[in-house]
């Protein structure tokens, strides 16, 4: 149980945090939060489960895989938007 509500925090701030660094037209705090939960997913899929990447282990893994999972989701959804 603790791992789904931390899988989630983490999601929510790589969200606020892929919305920073992306700096795209914005979608939202409601949304970029929701992008974030699942960049979140998409970048430990890419990175752990595809690419094999590991870089310190743990929670800061988990985090800078979720921000650029965010950052690549942002990136798509504005390919979309044009």
């Amino acid at each position: 149980m603790s791992g789904i509500i931390l899988t989630i925090v983490i999601g929510i701030v790589a969200g606020y945090l892929g919305s920073l660094i992306f700096k795209g037209k914005g979608s939202g705090l409601l949304l970029n939060l929701i992008i974030g939960l699942v960049g979140s997913f998409i970048g430990g899929w890419l990175m752990v489960d595809v690419l094999h990447i590991s870089l310190f282990g743990g929670l800061l893994d988990a985090i800078i895989f979720s921000v650029i999972g965010a950052i690549i989701l942002l990136w798509i959804i504005s390919l979309i938007r044009k």
